[in-house]
């Protein structure tokens, strides 16, 4: 129900049939209206730093023959406010029991800019990343890797003495139009 003939999505890092089995989750949606003969048109968002949107989603897209364009992170928000962006559709790495979603770092900003111009953020995900157990997002627990990850880029970056690098954040569920799993489409 989200994807319509003519529409412009954007999706985060990946979660295609590289992250997970046969269509994946994310990209699911975009391979069955392909099929069902929609034209959609997809914006990727590089997904730094380690570029899983650049290097996987785009390519994975581009094996499909689904027509899209590799964006920076920073350009993403600015796509949705000049209404290039139908819905923003990513994938989940862990789902508390009230909704609230840890996804690659960058998916609450974007949540934040949806909420600001009324387009629907959709989370897909198995149904297995729903975790019961967990209250809440802010009991989710976030990886923080290297800071080198952001300072070494290529080389190229001077000396930094410190950096901060959360792999992960949290959208809130209110923050959320759907999830959708193999079971159905759930609103928080």
């Amino acid at each position: 129900p989200f994807i319509h003939n003519g529409g412009q999505y954007l999706t985060h890092c990946n979660a295609g049939a590289l992250a997970t089995a046969a269509y994946g989750t994310a990209l699911a949606g975009f391979y069955i209206a392909r099929e069902k003969g929609k034209e959609i048109f997809v914006w990727v968002d590089e997904t730094r730093p380690w570029l899983q949107g650049l290097r996987l989603t785009a390519w994975e897209l581009g094996r499909a023959g689904i027509p899209h364009r590799v964006i920076a992170d920073s350009a993403a928000a600015f796509l949705i406010s000049r209404g290039k962006v139908d819905a923003v559709i990513t994938g989940a790495d862990r789902i508390a029991a009230n909704g609230d979603t840890a996804n690659k770092i960058g998916t609450y900003a974007l949540s934040l800019a949806c909420r600001a111009h009324g387009i629907p953020l959709v989370i897909a995900a198995p149904r297995s990343t729903l975790d019961l157990r967990c209250p809440c997002g802010g009991k989710i627990p976030i990886e923080e890797r290297s800071g080198e990850e952001i300072t070494r880029i290529a080389g190229i970056a001077p000396s930094v003495e410190e950096a901060y690098n959360p792999s992960f954040d949290v959208t809130p569920y209110d923050n959320i139009t759907a999830i959708v799993t193999e079971e159905g489409v759930w609103h928080p």
